[in-house]
């Protein structure tokens, strides 16, 4: 870990927020003495299956192959010193812009030297029908003007600490290889390459106009095609065609444009495409606070995220992955339970593996890393609505359920007339059992839900049994959360404490009313930091402000009747993603540092989902 822990909370001399999509020019130091960058210097690419982050100095500290959730062969996000690194960067001193081509998930980054300037284009290259049967990684070099000279390394990691690269000559030359994969370093117009035992590095001399690359493509545990370097700088102008035809089956005309769309492309990329279900986030044990140990592997799919997802991409039009998160929910559900599982796999089945920590230090030594998330064994209630408001809002759409999946949702609603009355972790998965209101609440939606299903025949069960139940779930929040002390609805009966998770309760409908209003109030003052809020009481000495709570108050605030500051409080979280628009879990409020994982599913599904409220003004 750094001697220096005052410089964990840096985020360099320049301002990388927000600016409406335009490229922030200047010098690059957000990295530290031992190497690790910033967490808001990064942007990400990604081909529908992983997700490589992109330093703003070129290079890639994080990108496991062949899948988002595997081992990453390149990890020093979380070790600096072995866990491996895709590098590409002038070898004078220089400054650096960025921007994503417009309408896509690739990355434009300027570098500008003392000789000259030059650019670099990185993609996750997909192909002509989709998805590649292999990973390739494509990072073209354009002359811009002067002459610059770049040094480029592959270096993949030890996995941490559980294998060791090598470099391995076959008859086509040298590869490389480390545990199961197999990987390929293709250049086009090099000033000469260099092998070693464990990493290929290369040397490119631009002038303008001059066009070359640096390309990588990988294959696990089968026989990898080595890919013409010309075919890799073809594949980049075809993802960007590509990219550009998904984007363009969607339009945003409401305010908040660049961050809207540039939003749902980070939605697009963490659709794991092969199964259609939505990872969380990219990345494993990023710390929720400077002080460290809330490091957590979200690399799943959470039944909450998906509703949310739905919800937004409903909105925008976006028919085949809806279809394809529904589908994959309720047969995964099927095949396992008749009551759903907080998160499944990204390949749609449980996580079944208890969390393990590995051998490494962890992002500026904030530890531990781990794989795997121990949420997968508790009984949280909320999930029960999530469920059915997916389900509402793919048939509300038009659509229709298959019989089989009408049975399996008949039999969760009858397990949410049961299961409301017990204790749970709650929605922010704590150890400690509870009557948490909202995990009620939870439960009134899917049953209020289930109801409305079963009235207009997509549901065989007894629609009078689910409202009887909703209501009395109804009487009992009423009795026993609300706190005239607090003026507001309680994170639990007797706790004196609020949560901010109470305002997904003016979403789903519940309360819009004065008592609801009230309760924004209490979090406001009790969870606030400006403009963001903490999770729940006492949160504030354990972690940073939780990003999706904040967009999640602009959308209460809008539907209780006060839209003037609603629309305000949009206009001061636009400085909350970063320079390319990504957002993390939490950032820390003094500072703007990000932390947690990134980019974070349920921050930007909460920015859309505001942005669209305050639009339309309604859900």
């Amino acid at each position: 870990m750094s001697e220096h822990p005052a410089t964990l909370a840096r985020v360099g001399s320049l301002d990388l927020t927000w600016a409406g999509g335009g490229p922030v020019e200047g010098p690059v130091d957000e990295r530290d003495a031992d190497g690790y960058a910033d967490l808001r210097t990064y942007a990400t690419i990604g081909d529908g299956r992983t997700i490589a982050l992109v330093a703003r100095d070129g290079r890639i500290d994080w990108l496991p192959l062949p899948d988002v959730s595997s081992v990453a062969a390149f990890g020093a996000l979380l070790d600096a010193e072995n866990g491996g690194n895709i590098g590409l960067c002038p070898t004078t001193a220089f400054s650096a812009g960025r921007r994503y081509v417009p309408g896509t998930n690739v990355l434009e980054t300027t570098f500008t030297t003392a000789t000259g300037s030059v650019r670099v284009t990185d993609s996750l290259n997909t192909g002509v029908a989709g998805r590649l049967p292999w990973a390739e990684l494509g990072r073209r070099i354009e002359g811009v003007d002067g002459e610059v000279e770049l040094r480029a390394e592959v270096a993949p990691g030890t996995f941490f600490n559980q294998a060791s690269p090598w470099v391995h000559s076959t008859v086509h030359g040298k590869v490389l290889r480390v545990d199961g994969l197999t990987l390929a370093v293709r250049t086009l117009a090099d000033a000469g390459v260099e092998v070693d035992d464990r990493r290929i590095g290369a040397t490119f001399r631009t002038s303008p106009g001059s066009r070359h690359l640096l390309g990588l493509v990988a294959t696990e545990r089968e026989a990898l095609t080595l890919v013409e370097p010309e075919a890799i700088d073809e594949g980049i102008d075809r993802t960007v065609a590509n990219w550009r035809a998904w984007s363009g089956t969607f339009s945003w005309d409401g305010p908040w444009q660049p961050a809207v769309e540039r939003s749902a492309m980070v939605l697009k990329q963490l659709i794991y495409a092969p199964t259609g279900a939505l990872a969380a986030a990219a990345t494993t044990s990023l710390p929720e606070s400077l002080a460290g140990g809330k490091n957590w592997d979200y690399r799943f799919a959470w039944i909450r995220d998906t509703a949310y997802a739905l919800t937004a991409l409903f909105r925008f039009g976006v028919r085949e992955e809806t279809h394809s998160a529904i589908s994959w929910l309720l047969r995964t559900m099927r095949e396992f339970s008749d009551e759903p599982a907080v998160f499944y796999t990204l390949g749609g089945g449980l996580a079944t593996d208890q969390p393990t920590q590995r051998d490494s230090p962890g992002w500026r030594g904030l530890g531990p890393v781990v794989r795997g998330n121990g949420a997968r064994d508790q009984l949280q209630l909320g999930v029960f609505g999530d469920v059915f408001s997916i389900v509402q809002l793919y048939v509300d759409h038009g659509n229709v359920l298959d019989d089989e999946s009408g049975r399996l949702l008949t039999l969760i609603a009858d397990r949410a007339c049961d299961r409301w009355r017990s204790r749970d972790s709650g929605m922010w998965e704590l150890p400690e059992l509870q009557h948490f209101t909202t995990s009620k609440l939870g439960c009134w939606q899917a049953l209020h839900q289930a109801a409305h299903l079963s009235e207009i025949g997509q549901l065989p069960g007894s629609a009078d049994r689910w409202r009887s139940e909703a209501e009395e779930i109804r009487a009992w929040v009423d009795r026993h959360a609300w706190s005239e002390e607090l003026g507001g609805y309680e994170w639990y009966p007797g706790s004196g404490k609020l949560d901010a998770s109470i305002l997904l309760h003016a979403i789903s409908g519940f309360d819009r009313g004065e008592r609801m209003s009230a309760t924004l109030d209490a979090v406001r003052r009790e969870l606030g930091a400006g403009p963001h809020l903490y999770r729940y009481s006492g949160a504030a000495d354990e972690e940073g402000v939780f990003v999706a709570c904040s967009y999640w108050m602009v959308s209460a605030l809008q539907l209780v009747g006060r839209e003037q500051e609603a629309a305000e409080l949009m206009e001061e979280l636009m400085a909350a993603p970063n320079d390319v628009g990504l957002l993390a879990e939490m950032i820390e409020p003094e500072s703007g540092a990000f932390l947690g994982n990134l980019p974070q599913a349920l921050s930007h599904l909460a920015l859309l989902n505001a942005a669209i409220t305050v639009h339309t003004g309604n859900r």
